[in-house]
């Protein structure tokens, strides 16, 4: 899902660099040669202020505190070179439906406690996730709103009320009914929305947000806003009821609104506490230039695989663009290789054909076009003529920072090649997803995608389901294809995920054939850590380092 970013993410990250060991880490100091856990130390994580969205995005540093400090029922579970698998974390499995697939069952783990030494229960678990209803907190992944019988007018528990859809029949046992069959759901139950908070607490939820209260194997010492997050230790949290979280520092600080470029040069100087430090955000094409410079450096960095989807979005429903030959000339008049040199060369990504990312579960490779890196203008001129198009002057909506008015350009120098007259539009990124989520007076549009979790699912329904289509929704292409929305509907309802994952690979090739979209690239990204960082390492999925197993060496 997009959210606030830099070079070459989906909502907020970007490019990559050298010396990439299988794709997923730098040598040196950020592997532990010994594969264990060492125990002990401060740990830095350095974070920069919010920046435009862009491909290959991770969630905000918030996301990963809320991981170190509370458990949900159910945990994706990711380690390189495997693919991405949900695991239960809370409870003793990672559910039970019936009801064709419209209840999920789950019993909590013995012997889980908050920092306070209390026990939690699955009342706990329910009151956190109610909580997660009220108006006075935004923000976060929302998928269980819509799910949930009841969720689309439900507004928290604050002034008494409960969501009935969730029920608690004892201390150990949750039961969530849903308003369709949803095989993905432990996906969702694995979300930050789902960690307990004590019964009746956090109605201040500004207070409580600041410093909640813990149930993992850290609690907050202090949060200055926008400043720094310091975490410790939680006496209360047994590695025993634990199996995702290696728990080896004995502190954690985020420390937050740091600049991109001196979090680099920090880091590759190796100084002090710089040793036990590494960025939260990815690294853009200028720090990546200043890593590359540096051979110590780049054995220090670590490079996720391709993943994250960069695109542009074809509006369907607007003039000429609404006829498919003519949708289908744009495949071949892109030049990607131009493209992706503008967002920052090879490293910064593999060529895409698919709308499901690499990494996903159950994804085929194909190129229904075939054409080739820097297009076939002689083709898209041929399709043009067909469609009777001539003389096509279209927009193309862009983020107006220097990275996507460089890759905005791309494209329209790529076009032009084929007599396509594109007239750039550069927006601030409020009135960028204004225009391309809720509103449609444009053509084009520069976009990218780092799907929510690990299913087909999460690349294809947010992008072209036609329920998406304005009112904030992600299909920008205004794409709409009732046989896509039945196929897509029977995928999301099928519990048999191996049965799942045929459905979403048909919908796939299916909305592809529609041309909806070019895909670009598969954006790649690298972070950089200090030499004392161990465990550092990035899986096939999500683009970014796993907080729960980085340590620090002795």
């Amino acid at each position: 899902m997009r959210r606030p970013n830099r070079l070459t993410i989906t909502a907020a990250v970007a490019a990559a660099a050298a010396l990439v060991l299988a794709g997923c880490s730098g040598g040196g100091a950020s592997d532990d040669a010994s594969g264990g856990t060492s125990k002990g130390g401060t740990l830095n994580i350095l974070t920069t202020p919010p920046r435009a969205p862009r491909p290959g995005d991770q969630p905000e540093p918030q996301h990963h505190d809320a991981r170190l400090r509370a458990p949900s029922p159910d945990r994706l579970d990711v380690e390189p070179g495997k693919t991405a698998k949900v695991v239960p974390d809370l409870a003793t499995n990672t559910g039970d439906s019936s009801d064709g697939g419209k209840t999920w069952t789950y019993h909590s783990k013995k012997g889980l406690k908050f920092q306070d030494g209390t026990e939690i229960t699955t009342k706990d678990i329910k009151w956190g996730i109610e909580r997660s209803f009220a108006p006075t907190l935004t923000g976060g992944l929302s998928y269980h709103k819509s799910l949930l019988v009841g969720g689309d007018s439900y507004k928290g528990p604050f002034d008494g009320k409960t969501l009935d859809s969730i029920e608690t029949p004892d201390d150990s046992t949750i039961v969530f009914k849903l308003n369709a069959a949803y095989g993905d759901w432990p996906w969702i139950v694995s979300m930050p929305a789902f960690a307990p908070v004590p019964e009746g607490d956090g109605t201040d939820t500004g207070a409580y947000d600041a410093k909640p209260v813990a149930s993992g194997p850290y609690e907050v010492q202090s949060n200055t806003q926008g400043s720094q997050i310091t975490l410790v230790r939680n006496k209360e949290w047994s590695a025993s009821t634990d199996s995702v979280r290696t728990a080896g520092p004995s502190k954690v600080v985020f420390k937050e609104s740091q600049d991109p470029s001196t979090v680099t040069q920090t880091l590759i100087a190796d100084n002090g506490d710089a040793k036990d430090s590494f960025g939260a955000t990815y690294l853009g094409a200028a720090e990546l230039n200043q890593v590359r410079s540096n051979p110590a450096a780049q054995d220090r960095l670590a490079t996720s695989k391709a993943g994250p989807i960069n695109y542009l979005a074809i509006n369907t429903q607007k003039g000429s663009l609404k006829e498919l030959k003519v949708r289908q000339a744009l495949q071949y008049a892109v030049d990607k290789k131009s493209y992706r040199i503008a967002a920052g060369g090879a490293l910064a990504g593999s060529y895409a054909t698919t709308l499901i990312t690499p990494g996903i579960a159950g994804r085929q490779q194909y190129d229904l076009y075939e054409p080739g890196a820097t297009g076939d203008v002689a083709k898209a001129k041929k399709l043009l003529q067909e469609a009777g198009v001539s003389d096509l002057k279209l927009t193309l909506v862009t983020q107006n920072d220097s990275a996507n008015l460089a890759e905005a350009q791309a494209i329209q120098a790529g076009l032009k090649r084929a007599g396509i007259a594109v007239t750039l539009k550069p927006l601030d990124i409020d009135s960028f997803y204004t225009a391309t989520t809720d509103g449609d007076d444009f053509d084009l549009a520069m976009f990218s995608w780092q799907p929510d979790f690990p299913s087909a699912n999460a690349n294809i329904q947010p992008l072209y389901d036609s329920s998406q289509i304005g009112g904030g929704g992600y299909n920008v292409s205004k794409y709409s294809n009732p046989e896509v929305d039945a196929l897509i509907k029977e995928a999301t309802g099928t519990i048999d995920q191996q049965d799942a994952q045929k459905l979403w690979a048909e919908a796939d090739k299916k909305i592809m054939a529609d041309a909806p979209i070019v895909p670009l690239t598969y954006a790649k990204q690298s972070f950089l850590a200090g030499s004392n960082v161990q465990n550092f390492r990035i899986a096939d999925f999500p683009a970014y380092p796993n907080y729960l197993k980085v340590s620090l060496a002795k």
